[in-house]
């Protein structure tokens, strides 16, 4: 029998997103306009801007929830129409099933697909114990904290081998220690799967230290896209380059 440890999803290409002229929000009230964006396969692209600045929007449209009201959402070479399986997206609410264990949570999407029983539980526990819930799966989500539940949603998104993750502030609702132990885990997690990432967040910090690079919402639009300096580590939060990035990302933002 093959041991989780044997057994992954499919390495796939990540989706190339993008936004070519698209006004977003709903019929009669726009919170977005004319926003080019693009994408690109297997990177993480942070969002942030203030409150109601249309964050979500934009996720939410990348998803496939919400079509533009104007303009055009493209997925590779043709148009994002609605939801689809290739598409994860992962809210601050941790939506797992409460009456679900944390494995057969993780399992969910593959039974979907009409994966069967034992491929299922290997996935599920493989990817468990990438996330370090290898002794939490038999555990129902009020059973366990709320760092432990993102965990599951994360093990339970890459379980289904999505090749886009849109995550909208995930980390938001856990104290500093544990969120920073959770920006960890997702990199590291994140690193082979191939999956493009859109990671939504206030948080001009998480933005800098997540992102490969960096878009900036305000005033209805789009303001500015910006490379994140590199390596991506703790010791380098004080680059003079991010400092610098930091500054004029807070001043836009009018902190």
């Amino acid at each position: 029998m093959t041991s989780s440890s044997d057994v992954r999803s499919p390495a796939r290409t990540g989706a190339r997103l993008a936004l070519r002229g698209a006004d977003l929000g709903r019929p009669g009230a726009p919170v977005l306009q004319d926003v080019d964006l693009q994408v690109a396969p297997g990177e993480i692209l942070t969002v942030v801007g203030p409150s109601g600045c249309g964050k979500s929007t934009l996720l939410r449209t990348l998803a496939g929830l919400l079509a533009p009201l104007a303009g055009e959402v493209v997925q590779d070479a043709g148009p994002l129409t609605g939801p689809a399986a290739d598409r994860a997206l992962i809210f601050q609410e941790d939506a797992l099933l409460p009456w679900r264990t944390l494995r057969a949570n993780v399992e969910l999407p593959l039974a979907i697909k009409g994966v069967g029983r034992l491929e299922r539980r290997a996935q599920a526990d493989f990817w468990l114990t990438r996330v370090g819930l290898s002794d939490q799966a038999r555990q129902l989500p009020h059973r366990v904290s709320g760092g432990q539940r993102q965990r599951a949603q994360l093990a339970r998104a890459l379980a289904g081998a999505p090749r886009a993750v849109l995550m909208d502030e995930p980390f938001g609702a856990l104290d500093a220690q544990t969120r920073a132990g959770m920006q960890d885990m997702l990199v590291e997690v994140w690193h082979g799967t191939g999956a493009t990432v859109v990671f939504v967040t206030h948080d001009v910090d998480e933005a800098l230290f997540l992102g490969d690079r960096l878009a900036l919402l305000g005033s209805g639009r789009l303001i500015a896209v910006r490379d994140v300096p590199r390596p991506r580590e703790r010791a380098a939060l004080d680059d003079p380059a991010r400092l610098a990035l930091r500054r004029d990302i807070l001043t836009s933002l009018g902190s």
